[in-house]
């Protein structure tokens, strides 16, 4: 049985329709689920942190490669469904909750005390992507590696080299603590319903420690967040209208860094907006 008729199939059984509300497609192309195992790199000594399960179609292939498999479903209705497909794999566990709600940084901690790694494999919605995707990384949590399932236009985002055409806040955000890969693309025909959109599934290798080291972390995400809020003006005056000093004083700082006076905010490099920051935290308390 494929995919495609397996899905229908329990869907019917179980009286599923997807919920709009939590951003529910389900998956029917068996190369994607391969695709998104295989950049995965699973292996008996992973934790597998699988967020939105669904109907389960990617959890079957996970639960045959990984030591573990901890399914955070929100959706009740799901809940059923998982139980009656896998509760005879003793590395199979379902926590019914909002993953933005979990305590992650206590479920990886217990579960490395019996494995070697925990990686986080899923098809997210759309709708609370980038919340999720800065959750797992800002959090600082103890994990391996991403490997996610986004809309195509996001992860076109999100591995871009920062200063890139397609560069948006998160792509710092990404880079500084990750090493990012487009893997395969993923079109609208691999789902039911399908969406308006494509996908693409992205690999996130986490770094051991951020790529740079900025004198105050939060100054310097705090400036990046601020030169995208006003991606139109130019860097100086979106510092200006963010109250990081006047413009003779910036345009001093930026000529000290060699930084283009008119340039915006969407070019500058990682290690731009760090000179910039570290400038900025030996000038004043901000």
């Amino acid at each position: 049985m494929d995919l495609i008729q397996e899905t229908k199939l329990m869907m019917k059984k179980y009286h599923i329709t997807a919920n709009k509300n939590f951003g529910q497609n389900f998956l029917i192309d068996e190369t994607v689920v391969n695709g998104i195992v295989e950049a995965a790199d699973i292996s008996k000594d992973d934790v597998i942190i699988e967020i939105g399960p669904g109907l389960g179609t990617l959890t079957a292939h996970l639960l045959e490669k990984a030591g573990k498999v901890i399914c955070i479903e929100l959706d009740k209705k799901m809940l059923d469904i998982l139980h009656d497909r896998f509760y005879l794999y003793d590395n199979f566990e379902l926590i019914n909750q909002d993953v933005l709600k979990v305590d992650l940084a206590n479920l990886i901690q217990t579960n490395l005390s019996f494995f070697q790694h925990v990686k986080v494999v899923a098809n997210l919605p759309y709708y609370i992507t980038t919340p999720i995707i800065m959750k797992l990384l800002e959090s600082k949590l103890n994990l391996k590696s991403i490997t996610v399932m986004v809309q195509k236009e996001v992860a076109e985002r999100l591995v871009e080299i920062p200063g890139g055409k397609n560069t948006g806040a998160i792509t710092y955000s990404i880079h500084y603590y990750t090493n990012p890969k487009l893997v395969i693309p993923v079109p609208n025909t691999s789902f039911i319903p399908s969406p308006k959109v494509d996908s693409s599934v992205i690999h996130l290798e986490l770094l051991q420690d951020p790529r740079i080291k900025p004198l105050d972390e939060e100054l310097f995400f705090k400036i990046i967040k601020i030169a995208f809020l006003q991606k139109r003006k130019t860097l100086i005056n979106t510092l200006i209208n963010g109250n990081f000093g006047d413009r003779a004083s910036l345009e001093k700082m930026l000529g000290a860094l060699q930084i283009d006076l008119k340039i915006r905010g969407e070019k500058l490099t990682l290690e731009q907006f760090q000179k910039i920051a570290d400038y900025l935290s030996t000038q004043s308390s901000f």
